[in-house]
């Protein structure tokens, strides 16, 4: 089980926990929020059953065990969530499935405090994968400004939501980011989503 941790962003109370049954709702309200991002991954609006497929969805090998789903609260309101997978797709590595951020908690410093915060936890790992949908401006930025490498080509992928299909959930493009000492250990793969 993930520990609840206090993120340190200025002027704003932030707290990183494990998602609970109570935080459907609160998920449901932030999937509708960030409408942008859904139609930009899958050409759609976020739809009822995307909330369950956060629970369910994982890569192909992927241990369900490893799977570990978190929501940001900012001042008591859900502003994220983040889906990753611990040791996928190699051992050592994070398969990030989901970073998203509600319109209102996005350019405040939130995202960069919580992947930071989740960069120091996953203790030097060998890599730490992610997607973004292609043409995303934010996502792409955003996985950058981290240190992330974007491969320049989508991947084929039949949904980055891992719910229903859309129209433009053919493909992804692969973020990856290899921590300091990362290639000592000898680490690769590919992987999720921003």
């Amino acid at each position: 089980m993930v520990d609840a941790w206090m993120i340190d962003v200025p002027g704003e109370r932030v707290l990183v926990r494990e998602l609970g049954p109570a935080d459907e709702g609160p998920l449901l309200t932030l999937f509708e929020e960030c409408e942008d991002w859904f139609v930009a991954a899958t050409g759609l609006p976020s739809g009822p059953g995307d909330v369950q497929s956060l629970f369910y969805a994982l890569p192909e090998g992927a241990d369900p065990e490893d799977k570990v789903l978190l929501v940001l609260e900012r001042d008591g309101v859900v502003a994220g969530v983040v889906d990753a997978v611990r040791d996928h797709p190699e051992p050592g590595a994070v398969a990030v499935g989901l970073f998203l951020l509600a319109p209102w908690a996005r350019g405040r410093g939130l995202g960069r405090a919580l992947a930071a915060s989740l960069l120091a936890r996953a203790g030097g790992g060998t890599v730490v994968t992610a997607t973004v949908p292609p043409g995303w401006v934010p996502g792409e930025r955003f996985l950058r400004r981290l240190g992330f490498a974007l491969d320049a080509v989508p991947a084929a992928r039949p949904d980055p939501a891992g719910g229903r299909p859309g129209p433009r959930g053919a493909g992804v493009r692969r973020a990856v980011l290899r921590p300091a000492g990362a290639e000592a250990a000898g680490g690769s793969g590919e992987g999720a989503r921003r």
